[in-house]
């Protein structure tokens, strides 16, 4: 059977059956994942979101980083749903995950977050160790994500700058 036909046979099996069905097709993603970068080929699904009370404004979706040292490929969650550790249902949260790269440079480490409509005034930022908190908040839109970081810094060496949702968190080597 050929690949068209093979993908015709199985859409059936690969529509979202709501939140629940979209968070099921994630764990597929990423084990198709391997095949589609050796291939070449690309994987593209949208679709919406069915609730108890009809459809539900929700964000998900993964930043797939590929590094050239020892950390290897690496797949993250961003967006604002999230299985419930204890049901295992989707839920649907109001604060949303950004998308967060963070770059280990020979003198720092930046950290770049994407958090469309915030603004300087907008930002928290709180630091322990090598765990930076960003979060972020204007209006109905809200974020947070919790950064590992690949050691630990200090508050006296950390600058940040917000532009147009971008923000940029650059953390000094201690001199």
């Amino acid at each position: 059977m050929d690949r068209k036909s093979r993908r015709e046979k199985d859409a059936p099996q690969r529509e979202f059956k709501g939140a629940s069905g979209f968070l099921d097709s994630i764990t597929q993603f990423v084990e198709k994942l391997g095949e589609l970068a050796e291939k070449g080929e690309s994987l593209r699904k949208s679709g919406e979101i069915g609730g108890p009370e009809g459809k539900v404004r929700g964000v998900y979706g993964l930043s797939i980083k590929f590094g050239l040292d020892k950390e290897g490929l690496k797949v993250e969650p961003f967006g604002n749903i999230r299985r419930d550790e204890q049901t295992g249902r989707p839920v649907v949260s109001e604060i949303r995950e950004p998308v967060v790269d963070v770059f280990n440079e020979d003198t720092h480490v930046l950290v770049v977050a994407e958090m469309p409509g915030v603004g300087e005034g907008d930002l928290q930022l709180d630091l322990k160790g090598d765990i930076l908190t960003i979060a972020a908040a204007r209006g109905e839109k809200k974020y947070r994500k919790e950064v590992l970081l690949p050691r630990s810094f200090t508050r006296e060496n950390m600058t940040h700058a917000c532009n147009n949702g971008v923000v940029e968190i650059k953390l000094r080597d201690k001199s």
